[in-house]
């Protein structure tokens, strides 16, 4: 199955994308379960920014209580500030050792919309992958949204370069990142653009404790696009 657009008519009319890389992170994790070995496990950890309908909660029929306090008003507000709600937003399958606590040594983030959309949705994202790999985390970042045109991976590499990125970078990519503890700390990166109509590649997760397996993204996009009947 080659990679389709998820977030675009006709697909977008017929399918939910959170859904699609909801079964996608699922499917990921059971994959690598599948082949690590003993002590080791990978889950997925999926989080949409919801909005709830408050007369979802409504309660009817309770009575009135004779309140005191019926009447009283406010004051005005002494401030009002522009207010930018920072939704959560993270498709990720995180790869652990129980063996040391339960500690995290790979991560998987399949990027969604919201991590494109504002400045700070942006920067907490790369926040967390910098986080990641100063950490010493493998690490593969997976971008199919075709709805914003911002490329994450160039900005994760001039937040932890410090420098502006002269390397060309498509909206759609998949890259896989490597830290090494030397003396003057250094980043691998593995990086793939993507296109509409072509197949995914497979890309190296490094463990944090050396080890590395390959991750077939065609492989279980195919399968997920087979469950989820597209």
């Amino acid at each position: 199955m080659v990679l389709l657009d998820h977030f675009r008519s006709p697909l977008s009319d017929r399918r939910h994308w959170h859904s699609f890389h909801n079964a996608w992170a699922t499917y990921l994790a059971e994959d690598l379960n599948q082949r690590l070995p003993q002590g080791y496990f990978a889950e997925s950890n999926v989080q949409f920014g919801i909005e709830i309908d408050v007369a979802a909660f409504e309660e009817k029929n309770w009575p009135i209580v004779n309140d005191p306090t019926h009447d009283w008003q406010p004051s005005p507000p002494t401030q009002v500030v522009p207010f930018e709600s920072a939704r959560v937003e993270q498709v990720e399958v995180g790869i652990f050792s129980s063996e040391q606590s339960t500690k995290l040594i790979g991560a998987i983030e399949i990027v969604s919309p919201a991590n494109k959309d504002r400045p700070s949705q942006r920067d907490v994202f790369i926040t967390k992958c910098q986080s990641y790999l100063e950490q010493g985390v493998g690490l593969i970042v997976v971008d199919v949204v075709t709805t914003r045109k911002r490329s994450l991976h160039a900005q994760l590499l001039q937040q932890i370069t410090g420098k502006a990125q002269s390397q060309a970078t498509d909206d759609l990519y998949a890259a896989a990142y490597r830290s090494i503890a030397l003396e003057q700390p250094q980043v691998e990166v593995w990086l793939e653009n993507l296109e509409l109509g072509q197949v995914l590649p497979t890309l190296p997760l490094w463990l944090k404790d050396g080890d590395c397996y390959p991750i077939n993204l065609a492989q279980i996009y195919d399968r997920t696009c087979r469950a989820q009947r597209i």
